[in-house]
């Protein structure tokens, strides 16, 4: 065998090994009904709950070894809501979100690590205002039959993202509470 049919020959393989990862997972249609992305902002004295009312998520589950499975979520930042309309609309100008120059947020699976049947930590890039940050994100999930729901509960610190309005007067961390549904 020549050295070319030899690389044409790795290439065939590494290709036809990719198709069958890539499809040997189950693509999970997402019920947005049930799913919900939301935040908790805190200052001395006080808090404000907020999230985003539309988001989409490209999952991919592999039964048999689920930290093989991916997902991906990108968050409409338009649909910002907090409970006080005049915070609305500041969080989505260039204090916080900066939403008209960076409508989209991003994450991005990396690795799932299984800590027991039920319990992972789900380690991957989120990117807003323009800047990837590595987080590590712990979810509860319960696997049926019919679907898969994930409950994710966890804290950022704003300030990785430029996000430094306010420092001081509010605090740096929020929290993040995601749940998400998924069909089978």
């Amino acid at each position: 065998m020549s050295a070319m049919s030899g690389r044409l020959s790795f290439v065939a393989v590494l290709a036809f090994g990719l198709w069958v990862v890539v499809y040997a997972a189950d693509m999970l249609p997402l019920d947005m009904e049930k799913s919900r992305i939301d935040f908790v902002g805190t200052k001395p004295g006080g808090l404000h709950r907020g999230g985003f009312k539309q988001f989409t998520v490209d999952a991919a589950a592999d039964w048999d070894d689920l930290s093989k499975s991916s997902f991906k979520i990108d968050i409409e930042a338009t649909s910002l809501w907090s409970d006080n309309n005049g915070l609305t609309n500041h969080l989505k100008n260039s204090d916080f979100f900066d939403v008209p120059r960076y409508p989209t947020i991003t994450f991005e699976t990396t690795r799932i690590e299984l800590r027991s049947a039920n319990k992972a930590v789900v380690n991957g890039t989120l990117t807003m205002l323009g800047k990837a940050v590595e987080v590590a994100v712990p979810c509860n999930f319960e696997v049926t039959d019919g679907s898969l729901k994930a409950k994710c509960e966890f804290k950022i610190d704003r300030t990785q993202w430029g996000m430094i309005h306010a420092k001081g007067r509010v605090d740096d961390e929020v929290e993040i509470a995601a749940r998400f549904v998924f069909g089978r």
